[in-house]
């Protein structure tokens, strides 16, 4: 039943029979957040994404190594080489040391991911911890003739490099045409020109993420990181590479030729890209400001959103999409994968009530087959879900007497409906549709009190007694003692 796996390749731009490096081992590097805020929608779906191509994977019974990191020192604004670095200015503006922003939004982001029913990666390696081996990188590259220090920065030489290696590759940019949109920005005039990019970039007095090496005591460039800790872990040449539309360029592009150089191979055989998630027809991003965080999207608390959605459905809204097509935010669109998760969990539910009978007039086998068919033609969700609601239709048929099944079919079916929605797709049972389960309720519950903890720590009074009120009016008294915060209900 289970057949030939087919993943589209940003980096052929075609669908591809997948086929590892080694046979039935998989390498997988997927960038992770850069982390100075709350998670938003736009970090759910990557997570979600690769979180599904590994459940296939392991399902498939491949032996998956999944890295994925985190980057806590190097993200500068706007996603360039001058400005300050991300979590820095987070940490300037709350009095805070960088790690402990980093430190803070990393926990955050596990808890956010865990009651998404995203699983973690093999290896989440943080760009701060591997200064080491990127300070290597960089040594080798400039060995080989493709970059330059220059007052204390270290540039990848673009011009250079193109003349051997096409740049461009994978996002089917020339170098000719980004010639001539290329800015002449202030800050720059240290490169040779303006198409290169920073290696490592020489710390200014007031910059307090900031190592020492032969160049200057600065930092590593954003792009270096990952190239460093995807070789670290999963060798020179891995089977994918994952991430966000919006890094295909520049960062995927700088990562593939700073390894190409460093270590002779493209560093990734197949690229994938999940698309955007927009809002109002823009991307949404913490750059932005348009962004809706998924603690917001948890207790309804924004000014776009009609009610509060769980977890469950914010998971099962953006499964409902294909990952390379673009996803806009609409509570309409919630709702709807909210009513819908609702009756696909209840059918589920249901089985367990329908009988068997001697004779069966429904077909599982191409049921199944059509499932396994969607899934395997590049992570095709929402042609699978279609099909496991042609199961919904049989179960309820079934259970109004209009069809027989025989137990092997209902053995069968109750088998695969289990394995696509629990296994692969990763969605759960919520405290909605089952009160006997609150697992989802005590963990939004523990969240709001790490955070009423965290305003108290930071001696945010306000926010503290803020959290308790308006939980008390929505009728759960918090009570305080010396183990810590509990909640009941009133």
């Amino acid at each position: 039943m289970k057949n030939q796996l087919y993943i589209y390749n940003t980096l052929s731009r075609e669908k591809e029979i997948f086929k590892p490096l080694i046979p039935q081992r998989v390498g997988l590097y997927v960038c992770g957040p850069t982390v100075y805020g709350d998670p938003h929608l736009g970090h759910a779906r990557p997570a979600i994404t690769f979180d599904l191509l590994t459940r296939l994977l392991t399902h498939l019974e491949y032996k998956v190594r999944y890295v994925r990191n985190i980057t806590d020192v190097g993200h500068l604004e706007n996603d360039a080489d001058e400005g300050e670095d991300k979590i820095a200015k987070k940490a300037k503006l709350d009095e805070l040391e960088p790690m402990e922003v980093a430190q803070h939004y990393t926990n955050r982001y596990h808890d956010y991911m865990k009651m998404l029913n995203v699983k973690s990666p093999s290896i989440e390696p943080q760009a701060s911890g591997h200064i080491i081996e990127q300070i290597q990188v960089i040594q080798s590259i400039i060995d080989k003739g493709y970059a330059y220090e220059s007052n204390g920065s270290v540039y990848f030489d673009v011009k250079k490099y193109n003349e051997k290696y096409p740049y461009g590759i994978l996002s089917g940019r020339k170098v000719e045409d980004l010639i001539n949109n290329t800015r002449s920005l202030d800050g720059q005039s240290e490169k040779r020109d303006g198409l290169d990019f920073a290696l490592w970039k020489k710390a200014a007095p007031e910059h307090i993420m900031r190592w020492p090496s032969e160049w200057s005591n600065g930092f590593p460039g954003w792009h270096l990181e990952c190239s460093a800790m995807s070789k670290k872990y999963l060798g020179q040449q891995f089977d994918i590479h994952g991430g966000g539309m919006d890094l295909l360029f520049p960062h995927h592009e700088c990562e593939i030729a700073q390894s190409t150089v460093a270590n002779g191979v493209i560093p990734a055989k197949y690229w994938m890209h999940n698309n955007m998630i927009t809002i109002e027809g823009q991307k949404m991003g913490k750059s932005l400001g348009n962004f809706i965080t998924l603690e917001q999207f948890f207790t309804g608390k924004h000014d776009k959103l009609e009610k509060a959605y769980s977890p469950m459905t914010i998971r099962f809204f953006i499964l409902q999409a294909h990952y390379r097509s673009t996803l806009d935010f609409g509570n309409e669109a919630l709702l709807a994968a909210e009513k819908g998760l609702n009756r696909l969990m209840e059918a589920i539910s249901n089985l367990d009530k329908i009988k068997a009978s001697n004779s069966s007039n429904v077909d599982i086998a191409s049921l199944k087959e059509k499932c396994y068919n969607a899934i395997l033609d590049d992570l095709n969700s929402p042609i699978l879900i279609a099909h496991l609601f042609d199961g919904v239709k049989i179960i309820n048929n079934l259970l109004s007497g209009n069809h027989t099944i025989s137990q092997s079919d209902l053995n069968e079916l109750t088998s695969f409906m289990h394995l696509f929605v629990h296994e692969i797709l990763g969605l759960e049972v919520t405290s909605s549709q089952n009160t006997d389960n609150n697992d989802q309720l005590n963990n939004v519950m523990q969240l709001l009190l790490t955070m009423r903890n965290d305003a108290k720590s930071n001696k945010d009074w306000a926010m503290a007694d803020k959290i308790r009120d308006e939980l008390n009016n929505l009728g759960f008294i918090i009570k305080d003692s010396s183990d810590g915060a509990s909640w009941e209900l009133k």
